[in-house]
């Protein structure tokens, strides 16, 4: 799920990525364009109710951005929420999001 809202500053969005507490990790780290595809940089921690997997970020308002999940350092995963998905150069598809 994608949640997007005005950000701290003019030109600038706050997008909260949130994945279900379903899913069965150690780590879950949002991995794309705006982070330069560092497996590390960007990872999610669980909700204060404990129902999501989330993380907030503030983004350049009006501009495009290729992502995806990293599950445990190995899994790759969509958005399933996202605004469109791309083909990517290793056979399947980028959550796109439009800021």
């Amino acid at each position: 799920m994608i949640i997007k809202r005005p950000g701290s500053e003019p030109g600038t969005v706050l997008v909260t990525f949130r994945m279900p507490a379903s899913i069965w990790a150690e780590t879950i780290h949002l991995v794309g364009d705006f982070n330069g595809w560092n497996r590390e940089a960007d990872r999610l921690t669980r909700s204060r109710d404990n129902d999501s997997w989330e993380i907030t970020l503030e983004l350049e308002a009006g501009k495009t951005y290729q992502f995806r999940y990293l599950i445990d350092g190995v899994n790759w995963q969509n958005d399933w929420n996202a605004d469109r998905y791309v083909p990517n150069p290793f056979g399947g598809d980028n959550s796109v999001l439009e800021a």
